[in-house]
């Protein structure tokens, strides 16, 4: 039974799938099935890092700051409305704290080069959580972005050479997934809100700037991931069914997010598909 949690597709997507999909039946009808990303991460984190914090890595902070943006995307959702400055502020946000967690990784780096990365990784994930953050209200699209953007961050981070960060984000992809088809099952659609959206982008966006400072992902294929949230935003008929909706969009930013994957594959022949 330990060998079969030791392999790195049920530590990655199929645990965490399981654990989205429970979570997202246990509350959807308290309108928190959105819970299901952050709880998702969560258990492929355990897998891959247990519940150790000492001493606190970059990684361990990401960690950390699964069940801290699920928290504060709860607060955002009884407080304040899912509106766009709302989006914007968390993007801003998001990309202030994110230097916090490469801090002892900039520290080593030269004091222009340090500056660089830091407003690269800032920009980044402030874009990508603002992106993610402004389909709060549309719950369909939301699960369709963390969909697309966590699986092409994870298979962006495994050719960038860091397994453990790819099985983050496929992890994150996967309880994507099980939000989506709750909703289909059920053929209703339920909240996302900040406490799905916010931890989608934010971890999603930090997986993968720890993927370019950490391993080997360049930013040209980092940046190349923005296109996962924005097809979410392409336009689909109000009046299809929720599971219809679903499929589209989804397939949609599947295909966005794997066009880092495909860059990088024609880019470096060598790699093993």
């Amino acid at each position: 039974m330990l060998s079969f949690f030791d392999h790195p597709a049920i530590q990655g997507g199929v645990a965490p799938f399981v654990v989205g999909v429970v979570v997202a039946a246990l509350f959807f009808r308290f309108r928190l099935a959105g819970l299901a990303v952050a709880a998702g991460f969560c258990t492929a984190a355990y897998f891959i890092n247990g519940f150790s914090f000492t001493p606190l890595t970059a990684t361990r902070k990401i960690i950390l700051l699964a069940p801290a943006a699920a928290l504060i995307g709860i607060l955002c959702d009884a407080f304040a409305r899912p509106a766009r400055a709302t989006a914007v502020a968390l993007g801003l946000a998001s990309g202030a704290l994110s230097i916090w967690v490469f801090w002892s990784v900039l520290v080593q780096k030269d004091l222009l080069q340090a500056l660089a990365l830091g407003a690269g990784a800032a920009l980044w994930v402030a874009l990508v959580v603002s992106l993610t953050c402004g389909l709060a209200a549309q719950p369909v699209r939301a699960g369709a972005a963390g969909l697309g953007l966590g699986l092409g961050t994870g298979a962006a981070a495994v050719l960038g050479a860091t397994a453990s960060y790819g099985l983050l984000g496929i992890a994150l992809g996967a309880a994507a997934g099980a939000f989506l088809l709750a909703q289909m099952i059920l053929n209703r659609k339920t909240d996302a809100g900040f406490t799905f959206t916010l931890p989608a982008g934010l971890l999603a966006a930090l997986v993968g700037v720890g993927s370019v400072l950490l391993a080997q992902l360049p930013w040209h294929a980092l940046a190349l991931l923005l296109l996962a949230p924005l097809a979410a935003h392409v336009p689909v008929p109000e009046r299809v069914s929720v599971p219809v909706q679903a499929v589209i969009l989804s397939a949609l930013t599947l295909a966005a997010g794997a066009v880092p994957a495909v860059f990088m594959w024609r880019a470096e022949p060598g790699l093993p598909f």
